[in-house]
């Protein structure tokens, strides 16, 4: 009776310990979920409360370089400043620049098929961050200023509407874009941003401004967050 007694008391006193242990690993478990949780919220309030983006990159633009004219391929670079208002709303300065080579009218008598343009937007804007977590945030922009081109300063001396482009000079455009961001660092990360960027260039001197032309493009480029709100 006497080991009988001892095994089961010492089976209760296990039994007891084995409860006490799940009991504080769990409350571990807790502690450190809420630990990691408040972590992520430091990290996203650190990211999401600088006052100002420097962007800076490159990448790719679809563009028509005349009425009558197919699309050519443009390189671009793009910066762009961002002041924000508060963690979602800002207030956008952007400049950009595309280059590359028109398609002229094919029967040109010309000999300049290929004739080599180039195209600056100076714009301004507001932009808006509908998403935001640690490591990712999506947002979109609205654009609008001035289109300037350049449609003469590969053709050799040929006016550019000879040879079906645009005529030179700035004329209004509008820029609409969706950004994703990935976080590096809550002051450092990477941007892609798809385009749709509307012009009324001319086709000659005083004509009047075709419909609203419509480019695609992408830019990618680095962000460098700096400033408190």
């Amino acid at each position: 009776m006497a080991g009988l007694f001892a095994v089961t008391a010492q089976a209760q006193i296990s039994g007891s310990v084995d409860i006490n242990k799940r009991k504080q690993e769990a409350h571990a478990r807790r502690e450190t979920n809420a630990s990691r949780q408040a972590r992520i919220a430091r990290t996203i309030e650190d990211t999401y409360t600088h006052r100002y983006e420097v962007i800076g990159g490159g990448g790719y633009l679809r563009f028509r370089s005349g009425s009558q004219l197919k699309r050519n391929n443009e390189i671009s670079w793009a910066t762009a400043f961002n002041y924000y208002l508060n963690p979602k709303l800002a207030i956008v300065g952007d400049a950009q620049g595309s280059f590359g080579n028109a398609n002229a009218l094919i029967n040109n008598t010309y000999g300049v098929p290929y004739p080599q343009i180039n195209e600056y937007f100076f714009m301004g804007g507001v932009s808006y961050r509908f998403y935001r977590k640690e490591r990712f945030a999506v947002s979109t922009q609205a654009l609008g200023g001035i289109g300037w081109g350049i449609f003469s300063g590969g053709s050799k001396g040929i006016p550019a509407v000879n040879l079906g482009l645009w005529q030179d000079g700035s004329r209004p455009a509008v820029q609409l874009g969706v950004s994703g961001d990935y976080n590096f660092y809550p002051n450092i990360a990477f941007r892609v941003t798809p385009t749709w960027t509307g012009t009324t260039f001319q086709s000659g001197p005083g004509a009047p401004a075709s419909s609203l032309q419509s480019n695609f493009g992408i830019n990618a480029g680095i962000i460098y967050r700096f400033g408190r709100q």
